[in-house]
């Protein structure tokens, strides 16, 4: 994984261009913190011997905790860190194999399509997001909106900090 040096602007994205990420190894703590955050604690994300009772081969994390790492991975890159005016959704998002607690996993970013909004200055860019595990296969599945802005363009110039003084 490579950190972009600088945000995308709009006209930046290139059709087709990929990005992947680093790999995070899913454990045990991971899971029960994400539990307790969004207070779902059904016993396939806690309890291996339930998990093995499913037909698992230990405990698996949520659907979730799986699409919001993807989001959190993704981010690491640096894409729009200051380009971005809003995730507008996730779309087509479907998980496809269970994460199991030590599943090591990365995600695939495609840029796949992008179209100029309405409002003057600002375009929506669509992603490919695939989170794979360790053995290379497709967990999650997703199509992803963000909201950039073009590049100079009044949301794009970078904003004075508070008292200060322009010289005219």
């Amino acid at each position: 994984m490579q950190r972009l040096p600088q945000s995308l602007y709009y006209e930046d994205v290139e059709i087709g261009r990929c990005f992947e990420t680093r790999a995070h190894q899913i454990s045990d703590e991971d899971l029960q913190r994400f539990s307790d955050l969004t207070h779902d604690h059904h016993q396939l994300h806690r309890d291996d011997a339930f998990a093995r009772s499913m037909g698992f081969p230990r405990r698996i994390a949520h659907g979730l905790f799986g699409l919001a790492l993807m989001e959190g991975l993704k981010s690491e890159l640096g894409l729009y860190e200051t380009t971005s005016v809003a995730s507008i959704g996730w779309d087509e998002v479907r998980f496809r194999k269970a994460i199991v607690s030590g599943d090591r996993v990365h995600v695939r970013v495609r840029l796949a399509s992008m179209r100029p909004t309405k409002k003057p200055g600002r375009g929506v860019v669509t992603e490919t997001v695939e989170l794979l595990n360790q053995d290379g296969d497709v967990v999650i599945s997703a199509s992803h909106a963000t909201l950039l802005v073009m590049r100079d363009t009044p949301a794009a110039s970078p904003r004075p900090a508070a008292g200060t003084v322009h010289a005219s």
